[in-house]
């Protein structure tokens, strides 16, 4: 056992105490500290025969998510002391009662919501993790304080999840990037959610995660001397006009830069923009911020020339965020974009702190402001509980993410809608009256369709009818999630008749089947009659478009592929030697065939085309309703978004060597048409040993070579030492494989 130093211990949770009142942004009164003080007290008290995993005493951990809500987020001396004592009431014999008794109603109702959320994520009964997020942002309701300091619980247990298991790791990690960092950035918690994203990927793609930061740290001596290259010119400009300002450059996250890797299908080196230069000025006077602003913008573009079409003006229309900043992209020395972000010092509080800290709670004011409208959005859609969860869920991250444009009323009122937003979406957004009465909608004057995709400056016109009711093609007319709310709603008013009766009908019938209707069946019968919600289910049965045949079908498949699997793991039909040589150390470098589970067992499977995995590749196998398990690649997709929502289906995933099965992968490559090349790459390919060309496209335009070529390999690294044999051909630019879509 490790032998603790008690008084050690104790100095450095004192020392950790003084850290958090010294960092707090907000001014602390006594009473302030008073209160934290005894909210410290009580929460060391509580947890003082309590340890983490990692053997240090668990008082750190709240007094970590208080330092963040104190000096990250920015929040008062009420959320610090609720952050303090967000664990007590869920780890310990205090009550709920108890806080409010020892403290006020406010900080218990906050302890009460965070409590709440953690009951949530622990209940493992819930089919589907999605359900579990719709709960916990039902807590948005009560105060948004809540989901602020669970971002900061959520991010100090990220920062400590070492000495977890690994597909605990690969959970948490997946659930903080499916909702947390969607969360954290619309919330204007900028600096949260670049940290949630950067750990996110850690445990869900440790690899490329650390082949990035190794790639950054052997480029950052270089890109700090280019750094100073550009603001060595800046500064001079701003030094001969007196400005009040400090200059930075702040690197790309991680994430983004993997983001965009993927996004563009580019290498590490190939990101341009890995970097941006930040300008942070004085305003002593508020009417002249946005005058110097500008003025910074001409001195920059005095020496490097700007990129039109990347030009951000969030003064002018500040994000529903709250975010406020000019953002330039200008060509740098060596030909290189640099995005330069300039903001007040006002703006970067706003920015680093977030909005609901530095408006609604540091300043109290009253004025509705754009987070409030978010909220209010927020709570119409949450009425709608008719909606399937998983669905709720993904329309709650593109709200969460989607980028903003700004339209003009015919009054020349602004208004800010998620990029892609339809005129149908406007008429909406101005009221859900409009929206359902609309018949028509001008934009710029002309008369266009419904579906018309706005753009930001467009001026939009509402043509409304007393007579006009949404049909079933709207749905397919709007992209916000209250135009849908709203248009189900209207529609569903006669379909929920008929889903009660059909509700009743499909309960008597699958009682002849010996089924009895609860939530979890209802799932898999809306999944095996490929329907989104229950509601659908419920109102084909009523309608009689689901027969009494297609619900043996189910009972069917119930009994014979779901059950079975869980119960007896079908196994593959193979000799007990090879069950046997299963467990034995691997040697042999051909890994061409799955075992899953610790136990190493044999199942059938089925590689899944979203990602096209082959040997080699890291994988993970997820259980499907009707297909049985489906195997994925650990940067699929879809892989976030299954590792968060169906945490129960998934399996860990091992190849080994123990067949000589093989594998299809498409390579596509460009470069330029020189002569002989055609020659050279099929002889590459063909002295790579255990390769097999299936099939070769090559063309060539204006001197530009293309090809696709689809080779029979047995595993990733043959794959791979092929990839790089190819490369080093003269004339080949790019050489990636592909994966369908």
């Amino acid at each position: 056992m490790i032998e603790i130093d008690l008084e050690k211990e104790n100095k450095a949770i004192a020392q950790e105490y003084k850290e958090l009142l010294r960092i707090s942004y907000q001014t602390l009164s006594d009473e302030d500290k008073k209160l934290i003080r005894k909210a410290f007290d009580v929460s060391v008290d509580a947890h003082k025969d309590q340890r983490r995993k990692s053997g240090e005493a668990y008082i750190f951990h709240p007094i970590a998510v208080a330092k963040i809500v104190a000096s990250e987020i920015g929040l008062g001396a009420t959320s610090i002391a609720a952050a303090l004592l967000h664990d007590v009431v869920e780890d310990t014999l205090m009550t709920v009662q108890d806080i409010e008794r020892l403290f006020n109603p406010k900080i218990a109702q906050l302890v009460e919501g965070l409590t709440k959320i953690s009951l949530v994520q622990r209940d493992l009964n819930a089919s589907l993790q999605a359900e579990n997020f719709r709960k916990m942002i039902l807590t948005l309701n009560d105060d948004v304080r809540v989901i602020l300091i669970k971002l900061a619980d959520r991010l100090h247990n990220m920062q400590t999840m070492d000495s977890m298991q690994e597909d605990k790791q690969t959970k948490i990690a997946s659930e903080t990037l499916y909702i947390y960092a969607p969360l954290a950035h619309r919330l204007g918690l900028y600096n949260i959610k670049t940290k949630l994203e950067d750990l996110g990927l850690k445990y869900t793609e440790p690899t490329i995660y650390n082949e990035i930061v190794s790639k950054i740290k052997e480029t950052k001596e270089e890109q700090d001397a280019y750094i100073k290259d550009i603001s060595d010119v800046i500064k001079e400009s701003m030094d001969a006009e007196g400005i009040d300002y400090a200059i930075k450059g702040r690197p790309k996250s991680i994430y983004s830069i993997r983001r965009k890797m993927q996004a563009q299908n580019v290498s590490f080196d190939e990101v341009y923009d890995k970097f941006a230069l930040r300008i942070v000025y004085k305003s002593s006077n508020p009417n002249d911020e946005k005058f110097l602003a500008w003025k910074i913008y001409s001195m920059v573009t005095d020496h490097y020339r700007p990129s039109p079409s990347r030009l951000r003006d969030w003064i002018s229309s500040p994000k529903s965020t709250g975010y406020e900043a000019l953002h330039i992209t200008v060509m740098g020395p060596k030909g290189r974009w640099v995005e330069v972000q300039v903001r007040s010092e006002r703006m970067d509080e706003i920015a680093e702190k977030g909005y609901a800290a530095h408006y609604k709670y540091k300043n109290g004011a009253t004025e509705e402001s754009g987070l409030d409208v978010w909220l209010n959005l927020l709570k119409e859609a949450l009425e709608n509980s008719e909606t399937n969860a998983v669905d709720f869920v993904e329309d709650f991250k593109m709200n969460l993410y989607s980028k903003e444009i700004f339209v003009f009323t015919p009054k020349g009122e602004i208004k800010s809608l998620p990029k892609g937003a339809t005129s149908l979406d406007f008429a909406f957004s101005i009221h859900s009256e409009i929206g359902i009465r609309t018949r028509g909608t001008r934009v710029n004057g002309k008369l266009v369709p419904l579906n018309h995709v706005l753009k930001s400056g467009d001026q939009v016109e509402v043509i409304t009818s007393q007579h006009q009711k949404p049909t079933i093609n709207w749905l397919d007319y709007v992209t916000t999630s209250r135009a849908k709310t709203k248009i189900k709603n209207v529609l569903n008013e006669n379909t929920k008749k008929i889903g009660e009766e059909g509700k009743e009908l499909l309960t008597r019938k699958l009682k002849h089947l010996k089924i009895t209707l609860s939530e979890s069946v209802v799932n898999e019968l809306v999944n095996f009659f490929k329907l989104k919600t229950s509601l659908d289910l419920f109102y084909r049965v009523g309608i009689g478009a689901i027969e009494n045949q297609q619900l043996k079908d189910y009972a069917a498949q119930k009994s014979n592929t779901f059950i079975n699997f869980f119960k007896s793991k079908i196994k593959r039909s193979t000799s007990s030697t090879a069950d046997e040589d299963i467990h034995k150390p691997i040697i042999s470098s051909n890994y061409d065939m799955l075992v899953f589970g610790k136990d190493h067992d044999k199942l059938d499977y089925k590689l899944s085309p979203c990602c096209n995995p082959i040997p080699g590749d890291d994988v993970f196998g997820f259980v499907t309703i009707n297909e049985g398990i489906k195997i994925h690649k650990k940067d699929c997709p879809n892989a976030i978004g299954m590792q968060s929502n169906y945490a129960y289906r998934i399996l860990t995933a091992k190849w080994i060597d123990s067949s000589q099965e093989e594998f299809k992968a498409i390579i596509n490559i460009t470069g330029m048409d020189i002569l002989g090349l055609t020659n050279q790459l099929t002889k590459v390919i063909s002295n790579n040993m255990h390769v097999n060309i299936q099939s070769i496209s090559l063309n060539t335009d204006a001197g530009i070579f293309h090809g696709q070529v689809t080779v029979i390999v047995q595993n990733n690294t043959i794959l791979k030492k092929m990839i790089n044999n190819i490369k080093k051909i003269d004339g080949i630019d790019k050489v990636t494989r592909e994966y369908k879509t």
